[in-house]
């Protein structure tokens, strides 16, 4: 289809770039929903998921170093997020 040929592995590479563009519009909802701009929990894990994602086409399906490369620190800083927010949400008493 468009002289595109789809693999297994463009498919986890496609899923992973829906899911980490995708995740913009979740931001976009949540900050229309809130009236400021708001950082939703699900915007990280669809961060963290889709750069595992293209972490693995890129490292099984491509073997690519620069795709590799640009996908490791964005996937550091989504684990980190999720991290701190649920610790956060872990203690009670503290305000959101």
């Amino acid at each position: 289809m468009f002289g595109v040929t789809v693999t297994p592995w463009k498919l986890i590479g496609y899923t992973g770039v829906f899911l980490f563009a995708g995740r913009w519009f979740v931001q976009l909802a949540a900050s229309k929903a809130h009236g400021k701009p708001v950082m939703p929990t699900l915007f990280w894990y669809m961060s963290a998921a889709g750069s595992v994602l293209l972490l693995a086409y890129f490292i099984f399906g491509k073997n690519d170093s620069v795709g590799v490369m640009s996908n490791l620190f964005p996937l550091f800083v989504a684990l980190y997020n999720l991290y701190l927010d649920s610790k956060n949400k872990q203690r009670p008493g503290t305000a959101a």
